[in-house]
Order: structure tokens, then C-alpha cells, then sequence
């Protein structure tokens, strides 16, 4: 039993005699295939959430795997079952739970930030998290349900409709998913992204880009949307600049979607929006029909979402994996935690 932990100042080490946690009853025992490493991930590692995670703890919540073991009173989920994991505990007894918003719970849990996760060989977690994966979905692409799941939620919170326009700002993976969840579902697209890298990729899978740094988004959007405005603004960046600009670009009665976390109040164009009758939403994390409609995205062979994945790292090269992410513009670095190799 092996688990990459973090220890806390920046490191994360292998522990190659970690302990084991047998499934309980109502519970589930994954033998673990990959981790993704997300932003919030980063976070921890540069302890940013030191408040909220155990040291030393096993990190994250985007994986995939097969079922090892269930626990007694478990059914639907039988050994060897592909599956992923909606990393989500709240408490089911509050007014937010009762009317039905548990993932937005005052007393949620994200395992894998508040309880250890899945970079390690055996992930015990509640059997009401697991997510069944169709046989015909890989393992590597399986890992970026819990991403793309982020994504479906956000364009769901937009009420986005085929044949408007989506302006996404920023093109991290988020952003990207954003993207192509907005194109699937019909709209004209447009990804404001000052990396070119990240703007070739957007480009490849049919989303046209802008450069804010060198040209005039607000002169782009008009040539889509005969001088009016997005119909919808994600705000995916997580800058105080591009918050303050998403309410430029939205059209009168127009929606902006704040997905990115932003830890310190920002400013906000208030007048523009009562002027406009903007609406301001926040989106976050997601729901099982949210995890639901990923999974049957990816069965479908609707998305690319494999090209996201710019690495695959044995377990053992877990804090190189966080190094490569920290700091450049890598799409998403998956650990292959069964992998005992130098490369996965």
C-alpha cells in the first residue's frame, strides 16, 4: 500500500508502507488507476489550506479505478466495476440540503481536501460518491470526469441555449471544458486567453480565440453579436481585471458566471449592472446530474478531452508532477498510481 502525502512546506513524499483502510459498511474500496492535479491541489501544496487538510494527508479528487472491495450493505457496485468518484460529503439534514442544493452545504466535505484522497494504491470512500464509468471510456479519460463535471455544471448555471454567444475568460482546463461543453451544447464560442499555447488548443477543437493583451475583445465580440454583447460571460481567469471586464462584455439582460475562485473581494461594476439588468451568478463544484451528464459526454466520444492530458507520472514523481504544473501552462498531468516506473 503506497500514498504520495503531503507534508507540509511544499512537499509531498512517497510513503511506501501506508495504511490501509478496508471498506466499512456503506462503504467502497477503489483500487486506484490515476489522479488528475487540479489548481485547488496546487493550493494546498503551497499551503494555502493548511487550515482544512491533515498532515501528512494523501491528496486528490479527480481519479479513476476499479472497484477493490465493497463494504456490507453496498449494492449496485460489485468488484472490478470501473468507477470515479463525486468527491462530495455534506450533511443531508440542513434547510440547503432538504431543498435539495447539497453540494453547496454549509457543512460540506470535499474529500481530498478535508479527508485524505486518491493518490494512493486503495481509496476507501462513502458508496453514495461513486460514479460508475461505461466499459468503453479509458481509465485516463475516466480521470477528467470530475473536471468536466465542473464544466457541465457551470454552463447548466448559465441556462446557456444553442445559438448564443459564450465569451470564456480564461483558458486553463476549466476554461477549455467550459468551451467545449458551451460548443456541444450549440453556441458560438469565444475564449479570451493571453497564452498562445493555450489558444492553439482551443483552436484545434473549433473555438476561436482572442488575445486580450494584443487585440480588442470588446471589438471581436461586436462582430459576432452585432455590437450587443455575449449572451454569456464565464469568468474563468480568477483575476480582479477580468471580473471587473466580464461585466463589460455581457449584453443587456445578459448572464455572468463567476467559476473561478476568488479568495479577496474584487471590484465590481455595479451600475453597469442595474443599467444592463446583468445577473451576476456563482457556480460551484456540482451535482450528480452534473457527473451524470460527463460520464455520458465522454461515452459518446463528444469531447476530446484526452488531448487535455499533457503528462502521465508514476506515483513516485507525484511532487515533480505538482512542480511541472506550478508555474506553466500545462493542460492537466495525471499520476498513474499503480505505475512503479520511472514513466507511466
Amino acid at each position: 500500500m503506497r500514498a504520495a502525502k503531503y507534508i507540509g512546506d511544499g512537499r509531498i513524499t512517497l510513503d511506501p508502507e501506508a495504511e490501509e483502510f478496508p471498506p466499512g459498511s456503506g462503504e467502497v474500496q477503489i483500487e486506484v488507476a490515476y489522479s488528475g492535479i487540479c489548481g485547488t491541489d496546487l493550493h494546498v501544496l503551497h499551503g494555502d489550506m493548511d487550515q482544512r487538510v491533515q498532515i501528512p494527508s494523501a491528496l486528490g479528487h479527480e481519479m479513476s479505478g476499479r472497484v477493490h472491495r465493497v463494504g456490507e450493505g453496498v449494492v449496485g457496485i460489485s468488484t472490478g466495476d470501473a468507477v470515479t468518484v463525486m468527491p462530495l460529503k455534506w450533511c443531508g439534514q440542513c434547510k440547503t440540503c432538504r431543498a435539495g442544493h447539497q453540494h453547496i452545504c454549509p457543512q460540506l466535505q470535499f474529500i481530498g481536501i478535508d479527508s485524505p484522497g486518491a493518490m494512493q494504491s486503495r481509496w476507501t470512500v462513502p458508496a453514495e460518491t461513486v460514479v460508475p464509468v461505461p466499459a468503453n471510456v479509458d481509465l485516463r479519460e475516466a480521470a477528467l470526469i470530475e473536471p468536466l463535471a465542473v464544466a457541465v455544471h457551470d454552463v447548466s448555471r448559465s441556462r446557456l441555449v444553442a445559438g448564443e454567444t459564450a465569451l470564456v475568460i480564461g483558458g486553463g482546463p476549466i476554461g477549455q471544458l467550459i468551451a467545449l461543453v458551451a460548443l456541444r451544447a450549440g453556441a458560438n464560442v469565444v475564449l479570451s486567453e493571453p497564452d498562445q499555447g493555450r489558444r492553439h488548443f482551443a483552436s484545434e477543437n473549433g473555438i476561436r480565440t482572442v488575445d486580450p493583451l494584443s487585440a480588442d475583445l470588446a471589438a471581436v465580440l461586436d462582430e459576432h453579436t452585432d455590437g450587443v454583447g455575449a449572451d454569456v460571460v464565464f469568468e474563468v481567469a480568477g483575476l480582479s481585471a477580468t471580473a471587473l471586464d466580464a461585466m463589460q462584455h455581457a449584453r443587456p439582460r445578459g448572464r455572468v458566471v463567476i467559476v473561478a475562485i476568488h479568495p479577496k473581494p474584487v471590484p465590481m461594476d455595479l451600475h453597469r449592472m442595474f443599467w444592463r439588468e446583468l445577473e451576476v451568478l456563482g457556480a460551484r463544484v456540482y451535482e450528480r446530474a452534473d457527473f451524470d451528464k460527463a460520464v455520458e459526454l465522454l461515452s459518446a466520444g463528444q469531447l476530446p478531452v484526452h488531448r487535455l492530458i499533457s503528462d502521465v507520472v508514476p506515483l513516485e514523481k507525484a511532487q515533480d508532477a505538482f512542480v511541472k504544473l506550478s508555474g506553466s501552462q500545462a493542460m492537466k498531468v495525471l499520476v498513474d498510481v499503480q505505475s512503479q516506473g520511472e514513466q507511466a
